[in-house]
């Protein structure tokens, strides 16, 4: 797949009654029917501007590839009960109900597996879905990778789900992230990617360090490049085991996706981010 724009969305937590739902509900196993709440509704109202109208718009109108950089179902896990049915099977259905418009629309799609907690053991939850989807498999036949190394236009973009939470700031796990996949590409002699991409902390921060190259005073310096860590935010709005984290306690959730887009040599990140009120004073 060569494109020049890639859309990159995560954390769909498709499954818990506090991530994405389609606006008619789903049907379970036995038959039963789940209706969306009204923070889902508003979510899916979101879902539906970011690909009616933002998408398009970053995208100039041009063929885009698709990215689920994992998460895309909630599962079964740290002992919660806020999901609407510990059936898997109807989790992995409802993520597809989501999911299969977008990808229709995509010129090609690609899958990231998120944490095992959420995307089953070694990710086959999400293999089940990026499979009946029609993802791009790897080398070896996964169609829902643990990373993904793209070419968009003449850049490099590493993806994978995971990224660190603690630091002291939210940039800092960026930054780390950027310190470490530029320290392993000097050491075994590899390009480093210009943008890399990670997700799992449902909050968007873009992280950037300079890497223009000085090239002699009487010549000026070269213009000016650089390599940025963006994390992705998220479709799920707070759990109860996200009040355990201080982002959780006092942050508020953010949703939306990425849109990284590659023209004239420059790669630009663009964003649509949305927030809801914080709970109201009493």
């Amino acid at each position: 797949m060569n494109v020049s724009k890639l859309v990159v969305v995560s954390d769909l937590h498709a499954g818990c009654r506090l991530g994405l739902c389609p606006s008619g509900g789903v049907t379970l196993d036995d038959g039963g029917n789940y209706l969306p709440s009204g923070l889902q509704m508003k979510l899916w109202g979101m879902w539906r501007e970011f690909w009616e109208d933002f998408v398009p718009e970053a995208t100039d109108g041009e063929p885009w590839g698709l990215v689920v950089n994992g998460d895309a179902i909630d599962g079964v896990h740290h002992g919660t009960t806020t999901q609407v049915s510990h059936n898997v099977l109807d989790q992995v259905r409802m993520a597809h109900e989501i999911l299969a418009p977008v990808v229709a629309r995509s010129a090609g799609y690609y899958h990231v597996r998120g944490t095992e907690a959420h995307a089953g053991k070694s990710g086959h939850l999400e293999e089940q879905l990026a499979e009946s989807l029609g993802a791009v498999p790897n080398h070896v036949g996964q169609y829902a990778r643990h990373d993904l190394w793209k070419k968009l236009g003449g850049h490099l973009v590493h993806l994978a789900h995971h990224v660190g939470s603690g630091g002291g700031s939210e940039a800092a796990a960026p930054y780390r992230e950027l310190q470490q996949v530029f320290s392993e590409s000097a050491r075994w002699g590899r390009t480093p990617p210009d943008v890399i991409v990670r997700s799992h902390r449902h909050r968007f921060i873009v992280t950037e360090i300079p890497t223009g190259r000085v090239i002699g005073a009487e010549r000026g310096r070269s213009p000016s490049g650089t390599a940025a860590c963006v994390v992705t935010p998220g479709w799920q709005g707070r759990t109860p085991f996200a009040f355990k984290s201080s982002n959780g306690r006092v942050g508020s959730p953010q949703f939306g996706g990425v849109v990284l887009s590659e023209a004239g040599g420059q790669l630009t990140i663009k964003r649509r981010i949305w927030t809801i009120q914080r709970s109201a004073a009493e």
